[in-house]
């Protein structure tokens, strides 16, 4: 470099250098017919800032080449490649480290070199929004920012360069492939401890940020998917991963605690909860919330506004917040104010036909299972599940005959709404002459106040007489002597309409079944007058001669 290595002297220098390695170019082609080879071009520029320091202003060309926006893809990823081997051969040899007794020249130099450094940065992150070369951007900006916290840190103490893995993660949620992200997952999320820990840390800076104008609907999206990457959170310090950059030496620092990386993911969470998310967000929330993201909260108690207001908002999200509310309650004691009676609300017409059915009816197994509850309020809940077995599909039924065959075991109080007999002649009087009047009511919010333990399952009755032959003979199981101890629910629980035909199908018939039928030679017409012959419905109905 001359004397003054000024921003303007290195730019004057620009000219030069092509019009030479333009020449080394030919000689080592042997002057094939002039041609032009933009990629030796490039190979030739960077072997050149290699060899001297002379040539660093090969850099700013090969930053052009970069950042061109011509057809010419593979000429712009080798420039971006060409640029992270020249800044990683930096690097490591230390030419953009400031050390002490450094000269006035050398110190511009060096700051030179960081802002071209910069400047190659800006363009990997850009790249990172285009699908075609978004793989190779992820590894080149993952390289270098390895080699940052490698070579440009003091020697007693290992620095992370937080600000650059954050503009990676902005770039990724921001206008990166779902692809690239998933690779980012598979590859350094999920693999390095200071990544994850620092990428926690991203996110929600890149929220606190984001927030402050108006987000869009898709940065929702994107930091869910790389926050819910985990499906399992380590258990000790040891199970965290490696280290993609050194370990730091100090025993206290934040990165080596799991202590530490669950509160940065509890922070992250929380930050993205504050995004307001749409109604099929907060159910994609809800479904991963008691494996997935509960178990980074070192205080889950955090977690009741969003679930709570989640379980009073109804319908399926209601639902699905039901197994995080029963997740506070289990684990932290919380206090849901009737509790209960939410959970009756959430018997409608929809639930059996719900996708979620499994899910609900595990934990609604549960939540009953307590012999401490209230008969009645156990019966309410018998009686409103049954009654909504008269318009629900068979898959739904088979499910719900053995829950009540298991509620009826622990709470034997709520038997007597199986077999409700007149006790006196009057009662037996009134009941042939003007029927019974249920004294259930369904209209009813408060499960302590239904009068469902005054009524009976005659529900279950008719469902007996069910057209589909496998809910039929498995209601028969309430009139039958009860002499299971009780019904395994998980054996009903993935039941289908395609399920219970292809049992149907594969059952093996030991006698064929009697069949009787006489081919009518005529539809539309009158038959033959011939004896056993008879004339179809539409014939008698109407006259098509």
């Amino acid at each position: 470099m001359p004397g003054n290595l000024g921003e303007e002297s290195l730019k004057r220098k620009r000219s030069k250098v092509p019009h030479k390695a333009s020449k080394r170019a030919k000689a080592e082609s042997n002057d094939s017919e002039g041609e032009h080879d933009p990629q030796a071009e490039i190979l030739l520029l960077e072997n050149a800032i290699l060899e001297s320091k002379k040539n660093y202003n090969n850099i700013t060309t090969l930053l052009q080449i970069a950042q061109k926006d011509d057809d010419d893809n593979d000429s712009t990823q080798l420039a971006m490649v060409s640029l992270c081997r020249v800044f990683l051969r930096l690097l490591a040899s230390g030419n953009l480290a400031r050390r002490e007794g450094q000269s006035e020249k050398d110190i511009v130099v060096v700051q030179w070199l960081r802002k071209r450094l910069g400047d190659y940065k800006q363009i990997v992150l850009s790249t990172l929004g285009q699908e075609d070369s978004a793989s190779i951007a992820l590894t080149l900006a993952m390289r270098i920012l390895k080699a940052e916290g490698q070579y440009m840190n003091d020697k007693d103490e290992t620095t992370f360069p937080k600000v650059f893995l954050r503009e990676i993660v902005g770039a990724l949620v921001q206008a990166g492939s779902e692809d690239v992200r998933q690779e980012f997952c598979e590859k350094y999320l999920g693999e390095y401890a200071d990544i994850r820990f620092y990428t926690f840390k991203a996110l929600k800076d890149i929220i606190a940020l984001d927030s402050q104008i108006s987000p869009e609907e898709s940065l929702f999206d994107n930091m869910f998917g790389l926050l819910s990457f985990f499906e399992d959170v380590p258990g000790s310090e040891e199970d965290m991963g490696r280290f993609y950059i050194d370990a730091p030496k100090k025993k206290s620092d934040p990165v080596k605690s799991l202590n530490q990386h669950k509160r940065q993911a509890q922070e992250a969470w929380l930050a993205l909860f504050n995004l307001d998310p749409s109604r099929e967000q907060r159910k994609n929330v809800l479904q991963i919330m008691t494996k997935s993201i509960a178990p980074w909260f070192t205080k889950p108690e955090l977690l009741m506004d969003f679930l709570t207001d989640s379980y009073n908002s109804g319908g399926a999200t209601s639902l699905l917040a039901l197994s995080g509310v029963f997740y506070l309650i289990q684990e932290r004691n919380l206090d849901y104010p009737l509790f209960y009676r939410k959970l009756y609300s959430l018997l409608d017409a929809n639930i059996l036909h719900s996708k979620h059915r499994s899910r609900f009816f595990r934990l609604l197994d549960t939540f009953l299972s307590s012999t401490h509850l209230p008969a009645v309020l156990v019966a309410s809940f018998i009686k409103r599940i049954t009654r909504l077995c008269l318009n629900a599909p068979p898959a739904a039924i088979v499910v719900v005959i053995p829950s009540i065959y298991n509620l009826f075991k622990k709470h034997p109080l709520c038997t007597f709404m199986m077999h409700r007999v007149p006790r006196t002649p009057e009662e037996k009087e009134d009941l042939e002459n003007e029927g019974m009047t249920d004294p259930f009511i369904a209209d009813e919010e408060d499960p302590m106040e239904t009068c469902a333990i005054d009524s009976c399952l005659w529900e279950v009755v008719q469902l007996q007489s069910h057209y589909h032959p496998n809910v039929a003979t498995i209601a028969k199981i309430i009139s039958e002597q009860f002499t299971k101890q009780s019904y395994n629910i998980e054996d009903f629980l993935d039941h289908s309409y395609s399920s219970l035909l292809d049992a149907e199908l594969s059952k093996q018939v030991r006698k064929a079944p009697v069949v009787e039928f006489m081919i009518p030679k005529r539809v539309f017409l009158p038959q033959d007058p011939a004896p056993g012959s008879e004339d179809t419905l539409l014939a008698k109905l109407w006259d098509f001669q």
